[in-house]
Order: structure tokens, then sequence, then C-alpha cells
């Protein structure tokens, strides 16, 4: 079974988690699972790509900056009051169960920490890295440049594209890391597993 023992570590750490095979299954589930609640998300490319914004706002009350019409700066804090809170993983230890995420201007990092009923980490096969030290790793130097890059930024690591040069840049995207080592107590939070590579 795909993820087996990461999935032992994740529910021993207190996380629900699901398995899916494939994305589309994963998007069906999370339909079903969520209907008529205000939903927010966090930038993701894994969330993007499986059209969870299109699918998900069809038949809930979706707060998403960048997606959801209005002020971004008001549109984060709506989605920081929402019900639910979905966002994905920017890298998952697989002998610990941590999860790590980076984050410049904090609004996703802060969500996944407090203020829902239940949040969603949802991550493709290749967020997971063997341990602790890999999985920051990548954060470091394969997430922080990608996203850098998308979001046209002129720091170092998106101008080389190559690794994190721990800079002193404004535009320095990496800012604050949390790392989950345990589900938080106020509130449920689920890991949906894709055995499939998604987002960066």
């Amino acid at each position: 079974m795909p993820f087996e023992n990461l999935k032992k570590q994740l529910e021993a750490n207190g996380f629900t988690v699901s398995v899916f095979a494939s994305g589309e299954d994963a998007a069906s589930y999370l339909n079903r699972e969520i209907d008529g609640k205000t939903v927010g998300m966090g930038g993701s490319m894994t969330i993007t790509g499986l059209g969870l914004k299109e699918s998900l706002g069809s038949h809930n009350t979706l707060y998403s900056h960048g997606f959801t019409p209005g002020d971004p700066a008001e549109v984060q804090k709506l989605a920081a009051d929402a019900e639910i809170y979905l966002l994905s993983a920017n890298a998952i230890a697989e002998d610990t169960g941590e999860i790590l995420n980076i984050d410049g201007t904090g609004n996703r990092a802060a969500s996944s920490l407090y203020g829902h009923k239940k949040v969603y980490f949802v991550a493709g096969k290749n967020k997971v890295s063997p341990d602790f030290h890999s999985a920051l790793h990548r954060l470091r130097n394969v997430v922080a440049p990608k996203n850098a890059q998308r979001l046209g930024r002129k720091t170092p690591c998106a101008v080389k594209g190559d690794r994190c040069y721990n800079c002193n840049s404004p535009e320095r995207i990496c800012r604050g890391l949390v790392v989950h080592y345990r589900k938080m107590n106020s509130m449920d939070m689920e890991v949906v597993l894709i055995d499939q590579e998604l987002g960066y």
C-alpha cells in the first residue's frame, strides 16, 4: 500500500489520514466531505491543479486570494475565519510524520495552527521526504525557488532557480517556518495523501 509507513506515523501524531490513487479520487472525496461550509484556502499549486477552488466553490462559500473577487487582504481575513481550511504541505517527513510549511505572508501558516473547525493538508507523493532534514532542504531549495519564480520575485533563488541563498531581499518569500509535530489541540486535522506528483 502506498504511504503505509507515513500513514502510521501521521496517525500516531493524531492526524486523520486518507489515501487516494489519483487526484480525481481525492477531489471527489473532498467535495463529498465539504458541503455547505465556509472554506478558506491558501495559495497552493496542488489545490489549484486539482480544480478544488472551482469544484468546492460551486457548493460552498469559498475565500481564496487570487480567486475570490475583492481586496486580497480582506479575502485572506475571511479565509482565516472560515469553518474549513485547505492547504498543501511543502514537505512531510516520512520517518516521523512531521508536516513542514514555509510562508512569506503568514496567512497560510497561521490558518494551519488555529481558528477553524477542520484543516485539510492535501499532498502528492512528491511532498514526502525521508526525514526532517531532507524535508527542510526541500522547502528551502526546491519549493521556495519555484514559488519565487512563479510569483515573479527578484530574489537570488528565483533568478538562478537552483537553491536557497538565505538572502536579505525585500522580496524574500521564505520568512516563517511551521512544523506540525502533532495535530493541533483546537481543531480536527486530516492529511489527504495522493499517489501522484502534484504541485511542487
